[in-house]
């Protein structure tokens, strides 16, 4: 007779991870394109979240892309193989970087010398910590340059060398870096979960 085991709580736990920092990236990425008039305002509309109003695409060429990043995403975050994302604003015509949103993904140390498990952090406080980013996100347009030129948009993954790339849709790419003596930048807040610990920034072109 076959018998079955059932999964750990870890293993509930990276899933249940994995899924929540996946809809953080589809909410930061959305609202970044929004805050930042990538596309047009008409193009998103309002939806319930984390206990706030966020702004959603209502592109389907965009939503179908960033749904097809955020698959690739979330089988790198099951296998620990994505180290940061980052979304890269870029001017349409000179093609010179302006903004680059980086989210370093770390996973979360567990003691190893504890008699107690550590107990799991509740939703309520994981979302209230990404509320807080996407409204960090919001708030950046009181400092951040004004973007006065046609822009277009990038999604950059950091993987280590052993991570299964599908050739056909990620390529090796230019970092898309802002020149140093031009780079100021900006800490935003961090969230994490039981097993995945991200922290943000956001670098932007300073010609002043």
């Amino acid at each position: 007779m076959a018998t079955f085991q059932a999964p750990t709580r870890q293993a509930i736990t990276l899933k249940g991870s994995t899924n929540l920092v996946t809809e953080f990236f589809k909410y930061a990425a959305n609202t970044i394109l929004f805050q930042r008039g990538v596309y047009p305002s008409d193009d998103f509309h309002m939806v319930k979240k984390y206990g706030q109003t966020v702004l959603v695409t209502q592109d389907l060429a965009l939503e179908n892309y960033l749904d097809r990043i955020l698959k690739q995403v979330n089988k790198w975050l099951l296998t620990g193989s994505v180290t940061q994302l980052v979304l890269a604003i870029i001017s349409k015509d000179t093609r010179l970087p302006l903004e680059r949103w980086v989210f370093d993904v770390n996973l979360v140390e567990q003691p190893v010398d504890s008699a107690e498990p550590t107990p799991a952090k509740p939703e309520s406080e994981i979302q209230a910590e990404i509320r807080y980013i996407l409204k960090q996100i919001v708030s950046t347009v009181t400092f951040l340059p004004i973007i006065d030129t046609p822009t277009v948009f990038n999604i950059l993954a950091y993987t280590h060398d052993s991570a299964d790339v599908p050739a056909d849709e990620w390529v090796d790419t230019d970092p898309l870096a802002i020149e140093a003596s031009k780079s100021q930048q900006v800490k935003l807040r961090s969230f994490s979960t039981d097993v995945h610990r991200i922290e943000a920034l956001v670098a932007y072109r300073y010609e002043g």
